[in-house]
């Protein structure tokens, strides 16, 4: 006879009472490979360098630059984000070069390699949030419903955190045939909403699985976990490559800057294209998060040390989660990668492009931004100073 619900554990009763949001945390065979895995230790996943995973710092002093009025003006664009208006008609065929990208927002991608499509962190929920009415809301509407997107291979999710793992979305994609690959103990949350564990890949790092003709690679990065109130950093996190027969990718996740970045350049790359997360980066968190500087030195770290490949900027423009201007990330890129003198593609939510074509390349956020201040530039010679000025100016009045 089966116990009734008097006889549970306390334990057991509390895990039923947990938000749905919240997930699950992993119990049995994989609470027992998590708990065998190298990068565990002292009951938590460790990071490959050593990071805080919380804010430093004063919170006094934090909390006045948060909410400083002219600061949060500046978190806000000034008008409508535009978004791509033909991005389903843009997909109805394939790639002609075997690899298209069309960045969805924030982190989410949908990569067309090699005759696979894979979906990195989709977030199609209006807020990054345990709760629909609070939390972070979108500052531009998806670019295409979800349903409308068609079949996707593999989803692909960097970590647990709410703006990378959407609970309407996950819900959504589990009533499909597709399958998730994740990082080790992340399937718990997504056993809880509803995917089954046959569709499930879950992965350490550098461990592989093979989708079709792909080879997915869950990577080391530099960064923490959690969902609920107790945060036990039992899940962890990511960076992915994908290799297909001609091409190769790479997704950052949320990630601080580390050494690491060469190490899977030298194993995995060159990349055709790097996704970097290159927004909500602060003072107040720089072991967790990459500044566009930062960003920029990982994707040349991921290419050998020499510009190479397309650099696509990812985690910046959908939520306001940091306290920099909600399009700073985007000025700061270009001028690194002027600097740098490295290929990057700035499209709007939802415009495909083909690394191997014409790159999107208009700062389009400037028709909706109050002015950037930009203390990241170094002093620079008067010519460059000027022939930059030059540059700028033409910027402008090519995006009026």
């Amino acid at each position: 006879m089966t116990g009734t619900g008097s006889d549970r554990s306390p334990r057991a009763r509390l895990r039923e009472l947990r938000p749905e949001s919240f997930g699950a945390e992993p119990t049995g065979a994989r609470l027992a490979r998590i708990r065998r895995s190298p990068n565990f230790k002292d009951g938590i996943f460790q990071n490959p360098e050593p990071a805080r995973r919380g804010p430093s710092g004063s919170g006094i002093e934090f909390a006045k630059i948060y909410f400083e009025k002219e600061g949060r003006a500046r978190r806000v664009p000034t008008g409508t984000i535009p978004v791509h208006p033909t991005t389903l008609a843009d997909l109805a065929g394939p790639p002609a070069t075997g690899l298209r990208l069309t960045w969805m927002g924030h982190s989410g991608v949908l990569a067309e390699i090699d005759g696979h499509r894979v979906l990195f962190d989709p977030v199609w929920g209006d807020r990054c949030s345990p709760f629909l009415f609070a939390g972070p809301k979108r500052l531009h509407p998806v670019p295409v419903p979800l349903a409308e997107l068609g079949p996707v291979d593999v989803v692909v999710i960097s970590h647990d955190h709410y703006d990378h793992l959407d609970l309407p979305t996950i819900k959504a994609l589990a009533t499909t045939d597709t399958l998730f690959a994740v990082p080790l103990g992340v399937g718990a949350h997504l056993e809880r909403w509803g995917v089954p564990a046959s569709r499930l890949r879950e992965l350490d790092w550098n461990e592989s699985t093979e989708v079709g003709e792909l080879r997915l690679t869950a990577t080391p990065a530099r960064h923490f976990c959690g969902r609920g109130l107790r945060n036990k950093q039992h899940t962890l996190w990511a960076s992915w490559v994908v290799r297909g027969p001609a091409h190769r990718i790479f997704h950052s996740g949320d990630t601080g800057y580390f050494s690491g970045f060469k190490d899977i350049g030298a194993a995995h790359g060159p990349f055709d294209a790097t996704m970097i997360q290159i927004g909500a980066y602060s003072e107040f968190w720089t072991d967790i998060h990459m500044t566009p500087a930062e960003g920029m030195r990982a994707h040349l770290d991921l290419q050998g040390g020499a510009p190479g490949g397309v650099l696509l900027p990812i985690h910046w423009g959908t939520f306001n989660l940091a306290p920099h201007a909600w399009a700073e990330p985007g000025e700061w890129t270009r001028d690194e990668a002027g600097e740098a003198g490295q290929a990057v593609a700035f499209p709007l939510p939802g415009e495909p492009f083909e690394p191997a074509g014409k790159l999107p390349g208009e700062s389009w956020w400037r028709a909706v931004s109050r002015p950037i201040a930009r203390p990241w530039r170094r002093p620079r010679s008067v010519e460059v100073a000027a022939e930059e000025t030059r540059s700028d100016d033409l910027d402008l009045a090519g995006d009026r």
